[in-house]
């Protein structure tokens, strides 16, 4: 069945536990999560004058297509800094080619759809900051921790013993 969204019926929230420069307002309710999307997350989002969209990062796993619909940002990618306008449309690929960040330079507030795809875990790399984060569970580590496979996998053996005698007694 379609899901209509009316633009009249749409109000933003901001998380307030970010930091000010990434306080971004977010459609509520939760669009991709009204229609109940299996394959999409997707939002109408307004960056104020002077903010931040997100960290800069990446998605491993996912593509994402971005519309500006009112406003003007600035979009910061791996190859420059490019001015966004009412009805430009970029779209971002999987890896650190389809690395960005949005800034409000403007004095208008700026609202774009923001549409990721979404088939199961996505691990979105942060490279300023030196972090993963696996989504969308939302779990963050930093990624210079990296271990080898077997880090940590000695005492096979003992650890079988003691789970088997435990599960004896």
């Amino acid at each position: 069945m379609a899901k209509i969204f009316r633009k009249s019926n749409l109000t933003f929230q901001t998380k307030q536990d970010v930091p000010d420069e990434f306080r971004i307002a977010t459609a509520f309710p939760r669009l991709s999560v009204e229609a109940e999307s299996k394959n999409l997350i997707f939002d109408i989002r307004k960056l104020d004058p002077g903010k931040f969209s997100f960290p800069y990062h990446f998605h491993r796993h996912a593509e994402e297509l971005m519309l500006v619909l009112s406003g003007s940002m600035t979009l910061r990618s791996p190859e420059s800094f490019e001015v966004l306008e009412q009805g430009d449309m970029v779209f971002f690929e999987m890896g650190p080619t389809g690395a960005h960040q949005f800034y409000n330079h403007s004095t208008e507030p700026c609202t774009y759809l923001d549409i990721r795809t979404l088939f199961g875990t996505d691990i979105s790399e942060y490279p300023d900051a030196g972090k993963i984060n696996i989504l969308p569970e939302m779990e963050i580590f930093d990624k210079d921790t990296q271990k080898a496979y077997f880090d940590g996998e000695n005492n096979v053996k003992s650890i079988w013993e003691k789970l088997k005698n435990k599960q004896a007694k």
